[in-house]
């Protein structure tokens, strides 16, 4: 698993970033709902691109299966705070947010 994450990231990294392009090119989109461009395109993007769907479909559904197991439960003790009861993550009954949240959350809030 770590072997293909940091493929993932190698690709990703090494290929083209689109964020300020894309913005001017969401401007051009024709009535078809396309935008005829030409560019130029290194091998690296070619294999980025042809790998991403899939990729980010995949890294969506972990996630997603992380956040299934890693959230709050009240910690159903005594508490001096009864507005704000303590809680623990359901997976790990650390206390919440749990390290495993704090991870992604910060991962995907980057």
């Amino acid at each position: 698993m770590r072997e293909r994450l940091e493929a993932m990231r190698a690709r990703a990294e090494k290929s083209t970033s689109w964020r300020i392009p894309v913005a001017y090119l969401l401007r051009l989109v024709n009535h078809k709902g396309e935008v005829p461009i030409g560019t130029r395109l290194t091998r690296e993007d070619l294999i980025f691109l042809a790998e991403a769907r899939e990729e980010v479909e995949l890294l969506a559904e972990a996630a997603l299966r992380i956040l299934e197991l890693h959230h709050p439960k009240p910690s159903g003790g005594l508490s001096s705070d009864p507005e704000n009861p303590l809680r623990r993550c359901r997976a790990c009954m650390t206390r919440w947010p749990c390290p495993t949240f704090r991870a992604l959350t910060t991962s995907l809030d980057h």
